[in-house]
């Protein structure tokens, strides 16, 4: 018997017609339906729409046809498992060429040139892979759970980010995050960590990014470099994964030392001062809610001390020289000082340019 021997192989990709196998072994053995069913104590009935795929073959039966064909229970079991599998997914595919419209408001084209998604080869297939990626079993699923970020998205009605490109992005990282083990998170130990980081902002990024990283880790926060998506348009964001572990991610999206170190700090405020039930996006656009400000407040000062930046504000020379003098003193990159600068209207966003170092910014690392 062909079919028994590959399904005693328990090949999960194979798929056999249960009825059809049973009908040919009772003719295999010269055994009618109606000896079957008196052997089997089951009316003639019940084998014929077992045969026809009506009725399906239950643990029970599947013993009970053993015993009367010396065909093993788990193979009987395995056949109407892949055959009720198969219809399953059969249906299953019908409805998932329904919701192709939904596949489409992502970047798909984007996830598959990165690799983090195979190319489908159908509608259906788009959707599925897609649900694979998400890590939820329906389109419904996913629309609960994103219910739950929309709180992050309405924060700001001036938000411009595609919801579905954030959700993916965000998902990339969570799927990052779950490669990086992390100590407990501990505050003392994260703004000890936060003082070290300051000190790389004059270094080069492949000097920092190890041991950035590294101090982030053993503070209880996974720090993730994960390239911005189509229509993402998000800096950083900030989000609890579990009472123990914290995760950052850094957009890539803005080149500059001034953008990369503020944003970074941004997100490190939220960790240190805000609820770990929140999630934070930060987008650029975004209006400024309370918690936003906090954050804002607690970066620009972290790298640059108040009341020094007001001391040098008060000087009105905003040279050159006068820049990297003052970054010097305070040892921090002179890009950052020209950010602030221009952030505080104190000179031109074209003004003094040249300072700022330009980071080419990968996901895998980040160099000059």
């Amino acid at each position: 018997m062909k079919y028994i021997d590959q399904i005693n192989q328990f090949n999960p990709d194979y798929f056999v017609y249960p009825g059809e196998i049973l009908e040919e072994t009772l003719q295999a053995r010269g055994i009618k339906k109606a000896e079957l069913a008196k052997r089997c104590s089951l009316s003639e009935k019940t084998i014929s729409h077992i045969i026809s795929g009506k009725a399906p073959i239950n643990p029970a039966t599947a013993i009970q046809l053993e015993r009367v064909l010396g065909v093993s229970a788990s193979v009987w079991n395995n056949l109407e498992s892949f055959y009720r599998l198969h219809e399953a997914k059969t249906k299953a595919r019908e409805e998932l060429k329904k919701k192709s419209s939904w596949a489409k408001s992502f970047p798909i084209t984007k996830l598959i040139k990165r690799g983090i998604i195979e190319k489908p080869v159908d509608e259906a297939d788009c959707v599925e892979k897609l649900l694979n990626f998400l890590g939820v079993g329906s389109v419904d699923a996913w629309e609960k759970e994103f219910q739950s970020m929309e709180v992050a998205f309405k924060k700001s009605a001036s938000f411009t980010s595609a919801p579905e490109s954030v959700t993916a992005w965000l998902r990339v990282g969570h799927m990052k995050a779950d490669n990086v083990f992390t100590e407990k998170y501990n505050k003392n130990n994260f703004k000890k960590a936060l003082k070290e980081i300051r000190s790389f902002t004059v270094k080069s990024p492949v000097d920092f990014e190890n041991r950035m990283k590294e101090l982030c880790r053993q503070s209880g926060v996974a720090l993730l470099f994960v390239a911005e998506l189509p229509k993402t348009h998000l800096s950083g964001a900030t989000q609890w994964l579990s009472k123990d572990k914290a995760l950052i991610i850094l957009s890539l999206r803005h080149k500059s030392d001034d953008h990369f170190w503020f944003t970074f700090f941004h997100e490190a405020a939220h960790i240190l001062l805000h609820g770990k039930k929140e999630r934070f996006l930060d987008e650029r656009k975004m209006e400024i809610t309370a918690d936003e400000k906090q954050a804002n407040q607690f970066a620009a000062n972290f790298l640059i001390n108040e009341d020094e930046y007001k001391n040098f504000i008060e000087t009105g020379k905003f040279t050159e020289h006068s820049v990297k003098s003052f970054a010097k003193k305070i040892n921090i990159a002179p890009g950052i000082v020209v950010g602030r600068l221009q952030h505080d209207k104190k000179i031109k966003h074209s003004y003094l340019n040249n300072l700022k170092r330009k980071f080419d910014l990968s996901e895998s690392n980040i160099s000059t």
